[in-house]
């Protein structure tokens, strides 16, 4: 009779999952090849903000992009946090919160951050469904990219629910008091000494391998919570399946075990200075000989010229950048690392997101568009722009003006980039020892290089050459 039972249940399963298109998605998962060190190699990531992509703000009209994303060499999507916003104490602008704003229209407009999560189980419902959600991944996966979203590991919003049910997750100040970490005061911060914390947020994140088959994390201010909580949360992930881990921090240790990429901070600082006026080259060159000191062969840093953060609150590229935009956005795909794509960078994005109410990137067609794409096909498929575990080697080539022209040589299997830029805002007058017929990989001209040649760049000129 069991058996009778249960036959008729599977039946009853099946005709209903038949009936509901919506629930044979979340059963009918794409499969992608599983993540492995040679990911990192050539792949270009991409930070998606879902409220702002789009005037709708959902899951659905960005999955509509994603054949773009695949155009420009993206491996690698990295969704904003995707959960259910917390209310109190909800940032409206700068300290003030909602609960100061007596106006109810106006209260309506602010979303709130991000990074304030209610329930890390939860779908914001303002970006789609369930099902919505999964029908991005499987078209991700489709076109060979892999989907990470974001991890808020070390805080929480004010009403989620462990603030009464778990008050011993949280740090407290000398009064016994909940804090909130630096000036944030939309969040409250975990305490990483409990245990059953620790267990608690693996749970929640094993929750999204094995309901949506994500394939890894972009960790929030992972510096801020302690290296061997995430190496255990790494390796009980990766016993159901391989996932790719990405640090928000410039931390050498968090790389050991947890982590396959860091971000590059400090690469990202010496590119505004330059472009500033503030730095030269020499900064770069120290900056690549400290890197060797501090970071193990197989580290990765994320390259960028832009972020969320940096966007809203430092200015957009252009504004921190000026004309050199172009070059720095070369350079980082060029030299060792993952190169950032920030939703909108493609076209030509020239204003700051706001951060707590809605904002859409306007999709106009521009400049960067076709050089993201100029420089994905490049990376995806030179092995001398390797840049993960298995780097192609960065040898510097000597010139004339080792001040404002920055001359490398990356190689990898005989195949061989040489990068030359002009990183500074005048004329420049050069000699650099290379010679050879090459390509110029933006262009697709023939190059020629002879020894004692005089080189010619205009302010932040750069070429891509490849043998």
């Amino acid at each position: 009779m069991k058996k009778i039972i249960l036959t008729a249940l599977t039946l009853a399963s099946l005709v209903s999952c038949k009936k509901d298109p919506a629930k044979a998605l979340l059963n009918d998962k794409v499969e992608i090849e599983a993540v492995k060190p040679e990911l990192a190699e050539n792949a270009v990531i991409y930070e998606a903000n879902i409220r702002q992509y789009s005037p709708e703000g959902t899951f659905n009209e960005f999955t509509k992009d994603i054949l773009k994303l695949k155009k420009m060499g993206v491996k690698v999507l990295w969704l904003m946090p995707i959960h259910e916003i917390g209310i109190k104490n909800r940032k409206a602008k700068g300290d003030v919160s909602i609960e100061a704003i007596t106006d109810t229209i106006e209260k309506k407009k602010y979303l709130g951050s991000h990074y304030s999560v209610k329930d890390y189980r939860s779908l914001n419902s303002n970006y789609g469904t369930k099902e919505d959600f999964q029908k991005l991944i499987n078209e991700a996966h489709k076109n060979g990219i892999y989907v990470i979203i974001d991890w808020v590991a070390n805080h929480t919003s004010w009403d989620h629910e462990w603030i009464t049910k778990h008050p011993e997750y949280y740090t407290r100040d000398k009064a016994g008091k909940m804090i909130a970490p630096f000036d944030w005061t939309d969040v409250a911060e975990l305490d990483f000494n409990n245990k059953n914390l620790r267990k608690a947020m693996i749970d929640d994140m094993k929750y999204w391998l094995s309901e949506f088959n994500i394939d890894g994390f972009r960790c929030d201010v992972a510096g801020e919570v302690p290296t061997d909580f995430w190496d255990t949360a790494t390796a009980e992930l990766n016993k159901i399946k391989p996932v790719f881990m990405l640090a928000e921090a410039e931390k050498a240790e968090l790389q050991v075990k947890a982590f396959d990429m860091g971000y590059g901070w400090e690469a990202h600082h010496i590119f505004n200075g330059i472009a500033k006026g503030e730095k030269t080259v020499k900064d770069w060159d120290n900056y690549v000989i400290k890197l060797d000191s501090v970071l193990q062969k197989d580290d990765i840093n994320m390259n960028f010229t832009s972020n969320h953060d940096e966007n809203s609150w430092n200015g957009t590229e252009y504004e921190r950048l000026g004309d050199a935009v172009e070059v720095f956005a070369a350079m980082s795909y060029a030299v060792p690392g993952m190169p950032l794509i920030y939703n909108g960078q493609e076209y030509d994005l020239k204003k700051r997101l706001r951060f707590f109410e809605k904002d859409t990137i306007p999709h106009t067609e521009g400049k960067m568009g076709s050089i993201y794409e100029k420089l994905g096909k490049l990376k995806v498929e030179n092995e001398a722009l390797n840049g993960g575990k298995n780097k192609a080697s960065y040898k510097r080539i000597a010139t004339s003006d080792n001040l404002s022209i920055l001359a490398f040589e990356r190689e990898k299997n005989g195949k061989k980039v040489i990068f030359i830029a002009n990183l500074s805002k005048t004329p420049k007058q050069f000699t650099l020892p290379t010679e050879g017929i090459y390509t110029d990989s933006m262009s697709g001209q023939k190059i020629t290089l002879s020894k004692g040649q005089k080189h010619d760049f205009k302010p932040w000129q750069y070429l891509i050459l490849t043998n």
